[in-house]
Parts: C-alpha cells; structure tokens; sequence
C-alpha cells in the first residue's frame, strides 16, 4: 500500500491542493485511495464532505476507539500533513511515507524554509538509503517568467528531483469549492493545466504501480472472492436430553440419632422483668429496606430477603420519586440509634 505524504514546513504553499488533486486522480484510475488529514485546520477533510457521490470515492480516516486508521481496502493512501512538521514528528511521517512531494513556491523565503526540511529529511535513513523518496512541485508558479527555471535550478542544486510547476488558475479555486478537481472535469475545459500535471504523473505511476482500470471500475489485481462457506447443520440432541424422566419427590432424610428439641424456658418473673435492663436490638436483625435501582428502561426494586425482581410500573415511578424527594433525610446518627 503506497502512502504519499505531501510535506512542507511552511503554510500556504497550496499542500492540500496537492494532496486532494493526488487523490482524486488515483481514484479515476480505479485504485481504493484514502485521503488522511493529520492538519488541524481539517482542510481536506472539509472538502471531502463537498464531494458528491457521483464522483470516483475517495475515503477519509476510521475512527476506532479515537484511534486514526486506514479503512480495509484501501490500496493506496494520500496524507495531508501540517505546516512547521518537523523533528520527531517529521521522522514518524517518514516512517510510514512512501514518497513525499514537497510543494514549494517561487518566493526566496519559501525556498530556503523548502531547503531546510529537505536537509533534515536526508539525514532519515529511509530517506538516505532511497526507501523513501522525496521530490518538489512548483506551486502558484506564472510560467511567463524566470520562476520554473530558478526553481529547476535550486532543486538541481540540491540534488532534488523537480517534477515540473502548476500555475495559479481559478480553475483550482472554483473546483475546490464544490469538492471537485480538475480530474473531475472536462478534458477540453482545463487542457493547459491538466498538461502541467503529466510530467507529475508520469513520474508517479511507476513508483504507486497503479494498474490500468477495468470496465467495471475495479483493477486488474483485485484477487478472486474466497469460496462460500456451505451451511452447518446443527447437530441432533442426544436421546438421553430428549427423554422426560418422572422424577418420585425427594422424601424427607431420617436422621439415625434425631436430636432432641429444646426444652421451653421459662417465662420471666414479672419481678424480674421489672429489674432486667432493656436490651437494644442487633441491627443486623432489622428488616432491610428496599433498594432501588435504576436502569435505562425501566425501575427494579430488590425486596429484602431473596424475593425475585419486580418491575415497578411506569405511573408508579413518578409517585416514589416525588414521595421520596418530599421526605426529609434522616441523619445518619439517628440510623443507628433508631429502633
């Protein structure tokens, strides 16, 4: 699964338009792309909810238990990454990146914030040893001037690949708006900039190995659907479980050496009565008092004792409830003193 990372530290260098025109061109080639944003202004995550259904799907994150990750299915992943990326969160980019395209503009201050990162990412070693490959795109570039070139220039100089420029066009604006790319479009109405993107391309498709799409939309390398699995019978219950046996009750055990009652105390004097001092009762003795439990549905009350649950009706709720609301507490010293 190839995974392009668009990266540049500095912001408005137009990376979420880079990002959301990579995507939508993988998904006119039949490939299952997924968009990522791990920007916090969400820019393309934004734009994907402008998209419309009738347009090549192109799939954001899954969410699973507040984690990021890649839906099933997904061939090929395109990452929208913030600006200031640098460090450890930089080489973690790396790590998971196949290919990073780096969109710089013509400006003096872009290029050396451009020259800077590209530094730090030589010194990755997947970035060193050409695991992962790094390359620069002119972005808001007016091919009438010098601009192309100068960039061409200073890529060469740092021993970048330059893959060619994109001009500023409202064509990207207007398409952005409604969750559109120039692939979305008619050939014949954005020809000069859909030819700016062929020396992109071209140097693209063999390093994501897209596959030519086939009639039904779907690639040449979709494997073959596993066999259905044949239905299990359940097997029959033995003879024994199915037999009813009528069981004689159970009569009461006799004992060989029964032991003898108790014999009755006498009662008490009424002298005695008089002179004996009261005696408190246990509070282990003391009946225990409903408890109430609340569920989503309905109300459950737990009689003392091991009496099954009951249901309390629902007009009944309100009536306890008001009941016990009204009822002033009992401090908690008269509890225990209470008999």
């Amino acid at each position: 699964m190839p995974v392009i990372a668009v990266v540049n530290r500095k912001g408005g260098s137009g990376k979420s338009t880079l990002a959301a025109h990579l995507a939508a061109w993988c998904a006119h080639q039949g490939s299952a792309v997924m968009l990522g944003d791990v920007d916090r202004q969400q820019s393309t995550r934004s734009w994907l909810r402008k998209r419309s259904e009738a347009l090549p799907a192109i799939a954001p994150w899954t969410v699973d238990q507040n984690i990021l990750r890649v839906p099933a299915g997904i061939t090929h992943v395109v990452l929208d990454t913030p600006g200031g990326l640098h460090g450890f969160d930089l080489a973690r980019m790396v790590m998971f990146a196949d290919i990073i395209l780096m969109p710089v503009c013509g400006s003096a201050f872009d290029r050396e914030s451009a020259a800077d990162c590209h530094a730090e990412l030589m010194a990755l070693p997947r970035v060193a040893t050409g695991r992962c490959k790094v390359a620069c795109i002119g972005m808001r570039i007016d091919t009438r001037t010098r601009t192309p070139q100068v960039l061409k220039d200073w890529a060469t100089g740092l021993g970048m690949p330059f893959l060619g420029v994109l001009r500023e066009s409202q064509a990207y604006v207007q398409c952005l708006e409604r969750g559109m790319t120039l692939f979305d479009l008619p050939p014949d109405r954005v020809t000069t900039d859909l030819r700016q993107w062929e020396p992109i391309l071209g140097w693209l498709e063999p390093q994501l190995a897209i596959a030519p799409a086939t009639a039904s939309g779907r690639t040449a390398q979709t494997a073959a659907p596993l066999p259905a699995r044949q239905p299990m019978t359940p097997a029959p219950l033995p003879s024994r479980l199915l037999a009813t046996h009528n069981v004689p009750p159970a009569s009461p055990a006799v004992h060989p050496n029964p032991i003898p009652a108790p014999a009755a105390r006498p009662a008490p004097s009424p002298q005695a009565r008089e002179t004996s001092a009261p005696v408190p009762r246990m509070l282990a003795s003391r009946p225990q008092p409903a408890i109430t439990r609340l569920s989503n549905t309905r109300v459950l009350d737990r009689v003392a004792g091991n009496t099954p649950l009951r249901t309390t009706p629902a007009p009944m709720r309100a009536v306890e409830t008001a009941q016990a609301q009204e009822a002033p507490p009992i401090p908690s010293f008269l509890k225990l003193v209470k008999c």
